[in-house]
């Protein structure tokens, strides 16, 4: 033990587990996996239970045979531990989301064979464990998806932000505005490649993967750009920007676009619409409205943006930035929502009572901590997998490697995030598309690395590299047989 943590030597066990459970004790002999096992549920622990089954295709088998018991207990928020004897194996948890964190290390040791015995007493570090992708950019298919939501639970990985419009693409139908999906959907080319490109997302097919992803114990927090990145809307509805009379078709290139939502109350009425769509199809707490990378030179000579700006005594049109992301909080609000927004610089300061997605550095996390704000750390050179190891992608020119992304600490000194105090509420990867057309290459970005930071984002113990390295080579063959690997893979450095 070390300051009241587990070693790493006594976390390894005799299996390898990713993330790494906080505590494993391992004991002699083996539970086999038979056609007859039972999976028996207490109140509380049926979905838990039928997910299992469904994972270790089991149909039920008679009085005496051995038996997988899962129970509601006393345990962390979403701790489970795991007794694992010959005859018997029992899973216990104080809520129904450690019941399928449970499950999952079920899942991961019955892909290893029988399951060894032992007892696994298991709990996060942090209560936000997400993954961004950005099915902007490039529009993914609904099996994927689905897909990739199993695979983020069986890391434990247990918030998928789904990126869903940029100037790139408007990819969630909205009812009223059907222009956004018939005009805002579909782009020409990409980069001059002369490629066209496009797809949305029907409402009911969005609820069915937060059914789907629900059952799995992961949350779909849904983001919709605003008030910049917004071109594929402003193509659909050019009444929504600052300059009506010159419309814009939806955006071919990648990078940062200068038009912008207006600031009038025809752009704020839309907002507040779709953000009620929204929050009508996503049942999670939270709404992530973008807020990042946002010129306001438009506003500087827009008619509607100086009168808003004077209206309210504004001698600096950049600060409708602030009061913008202010509205949106308020109106999810009332929606039972809380906002959240890339954490930006903003004249004024950026509004109190948002969430804050630090993405440039952990200094920049720790300063809106100071602000007041719980922070979701995402530092891009630690958690951006689409800075490429094998080539590096996009203009940056970064490289985040396997070694980087493991190394990563979200707290870095910082306080965690308890109730509704300031704090770090939790970490994320980011899956950038620009780069990544296809599932496949979303999957060549993601493994190994995703791994790592999945590791990074669940462990309480201190890293050791090597000891990863030892647990990813056995779970890499896990990961191929749920054909969640590209098709040609080369493992990261």
């Amino acid at each position: 033990m070390t300051n009241g943590q587990p070693s790493a030597s006594s976390a390894m066990g005799s299996t390898a587990i990713i993330p790494r459970p906080s505590l494993t004790e391992p004991r002699p002999g083996s539970f086999l996996l038979r056609p007859d096992l039972r999976v028996n549920c207490g109140p509380g622990a049926e979905r838990a239970g039928e997910l299992l089954a469904g994972y270790l295709g089991l149909r039920g088998g008679a009085g005496h045979a051995p038996t997988i018991w899962l129970e509601l207990t006393s345990r962390g928020p979403e701790g489970y531990q795991l007794d694992i004897r010959p005859r018997q194996v029992m899973l216990t948890a104080t809520t129904e989301a450690g019941l399928l964190h449970g499950v999952q290390t079920l899942r991961i040791l019955a892909l290893q064979g029988n399951l060894p015995c032992q007892r696994i007493r298991d709990v996060p570090r942090l209560p936000w464990r997400g993954v961004l992708l950005d099915v902007a950019r490039h529009h993914m298919p609904l099996e994927f998806l689905h897909q990739f939501v199993d695979i983020l639970a069986l890391h434990k990985l247990n918030v998928l932000h789904l990126h869903l419009t940029d100037d790139q693409g408007w990819r969630m139908e909205i009812a009223g505005w059907p222009r956004l999906v018939d005009v805002g959907a579909w782009r020409p080319e990409s980069q001059g490649d002369g490629i066209p490109h496009g797809g949305y997302y029907t409402q009911a097919e969005l609820r069915e993967l937060v059914r789907c992803a629900a059952a799995r114990g992961v949350m779909i927090v849904p983001e919709i750009e605003m008030p910049g990145h917004v071109r594929a809307a402003l193509a659909a509805y050019p009444e929504l920007g600052n300059f009506p009379s010159r419309p814009q078709p939806v955006w071919t290139n990648w990078g940062i676009s200068e038009d912008i939502l207006g600031v009038h109350d025809t752009a704020l009425a839309f907002c507040r619409e779709v953000l009620r769509q929204v929050a009508d199809v996503f049942p999670a707490p939270y709404v992530h409205i973008g807020g990042d990378e946002c010129p306001t030179t438009q506003w500087a000579t827009a008619p509607s943006a100086l009168a808003r700006a004077s209206e309210l005594g504004f001698d600096d049109p950049g600060r409708l930035h602030g009061w913008f992301l202010g509205q949106m909080r308020d109106t999810l609000r009332e929606l039972g929502r809380t906002a959240v927004c890339w954490a930006e610089t903003h004249p004024g300061g950026m509004p109190s009572g948002l969430v804050a997605t630090a993405w440039r550095d952990a200094a920049h996390g720790a300063a809106a901590v100071r602000d007041g704000h719980q922070v979701i750390m995402a530092p891009h050179r630690s958690t951006y997998l689409d800075y490429a190891p094998s080539a590096p992608s996009g203009p940056s020119g970064f490289v985040t490697t396997l070694a980087d992304v493991y190394r990563f600490d979200p707290l870095a000194g910082l306080p965690a995030a308890v109730g509704s105090a300031p704090g770090v509420l939790g970490t994320q990867a980011q899956l950038w598309t620009e780069y990544a057309p296809t599932p496949d290459h979303v999957r060549r970005l993601a493994f190994p690395r995703l791994c790592a930071f999945a590791d990074a984002a669940w462990r309480r113990t201190a890293p050791d590299y090597d000891d990863f390295r030892r647990r990813l080579a056995v779970h890499l063959d896990l990961l191929g047989s749920l054909n969640a690997l590209p098709t040609t893979y080369a493992e990261a450095p």
